[in-house]
């Protein structure tokens, strides 16, 4: 191991003096009931979800305290809430009328199916106030604040992400967005420090024509020209592109086989902005967020994973410069 790597590595160490504080914003959480074949009979399962939920729980795992600001509305809020507290994940205390959504899926067959949802209310204006107001004032003691795409897509009044994201940062928080369609066209507008985006939602949401080099390092250029700090897309099991202030990257990673693919993107997203809290360089963020997802398909629990075993394969991803052939769209330095 390098010494870069050793010091990376160990900036995710708190010690005696140093408590690392994570801020995610995750407007409406849900519920998801689970059904497992077990040789005694059906299991049930409770998890809290949704994207900002599952982040919140690797950022835990890299080491951080995280202060998780969402929606939680009626009796599904409250199971919620208790489901997503302990020791290192504080959610709201605060309760709401209405609902947060639902889902229960079974998976007795080995593939996932789902049974029912349940839509959530959407947050009243007072709601959203509040919910604002909690979140700024999370992200002001924070390392780093993540901010997640609602579950509900219409949930959430216009303008909202750019607000946020621009108030954070303006007070001095990093931020790291994962959104798609109108959140990210607005938190890329606030200037956010980086992006992570699927390539397969710039597809649908017309960013992009296709997942070629090319093409995503067109989108990417055009991300930063417009306010974005670093910009990041995951491409399933191709490698993993970006672009930072020095150009673009590639990273190489391993391909295992997957048992869950869900959840593997928020793996990436959560242990890049850990490492990039905790003090590291965006060049080993890649690594531990690219280790992060890798190992998150191994798994049934969405964006689950050991902190160990991540640094370890870390180590021994790389990140490699994309060839002058691919390089059609250079930034420079700042």
């Amino acid at each position: 191991m390098s010494d870069r790597q050793l010091k990376d590595r160990d900036a995710l160490t708190d010690d005696e003096h140093t408590v690392l504080r994570a801020t995610v914003f995750t407007p409406t959480p849900r519920l998801t009931i689970t059904v497992e074949p077990e040789p005694g009979g059906d299991e049930i399962h409770l998890h809290a979800g949704g994207q900002g939920v599952w982040q919140a729980r690797m950022l835990r795992e890299m080491g951080f305290t995280v202060s998780l600001c969402g929606h939680f509305a009626g009796e599904v809020g409250a199971v919620l809430r208790s489901l997503v507290t302990d020791s290192s994940v504080t959610a709201s205390d605060h309760l709401s009328a209405g609902t947060n959504g639902v889902y229960i899926h079974d998976r007795r067959s080995g593939e996932r199916h789902e049974v029912a949802q349940m839509a959530a209310t959407a947050p009243t204006r007072h709601q959203l106030d509040d919910l604002y107001g909690r979140t700024l004032s999370a992200a002001l003691e924070s390392r780093i604040c993540l901010l997640g795409g609602p579950d509900e897509p219409t949930a959430l009044p216009e303008g909202l992400y750019r607000r946020l994201a621009s108030d954070v940062a303006a007070a001095g928080t990093p931020v790291v967005a994962d959104l798609s369609g109108r959140p990210l066209d607005e938190v890329i507008e606030a200037g956010v420090a980086m992006v992570k985006a699927s390539h397969e939602d710039l597809v649908t949401d017309g960013r992009a024509e296709g997942s070629s080099l090319d093409q995503l390092c067109a989108v990417m250029s055009a991300m930063v020209d417009s306010g974005a700090g670093s910009v990041v897309i995951t491409r399933s099991s191709d490698p993993t592109v970006a672009l930072l202030h020095d150009g673009f990257w590639l990273v190489e990673a391993p391909n295992f086989e997957a048992v869950d693919a869900r959840g593997a993107g928020d793996s990436f997203t959560a242990a890049f902005a850990a490492t990039i809290g905790a003090g590291g360089d965006h060049r080993r963020a890649l690594q531990v967020g690219a280790a992060a997802g890798a190992l998150n398909v191994t798994r049934r629990g969405l964006a689950s994973g050991e902190r160990a075993s991540i640094e370890r394969l870390a180590d021994q991803i790389e990140v490699i410069p994309l060839d002058d052939s691919r390089r059609q769209h250079p930034r420079p330095a700042p």
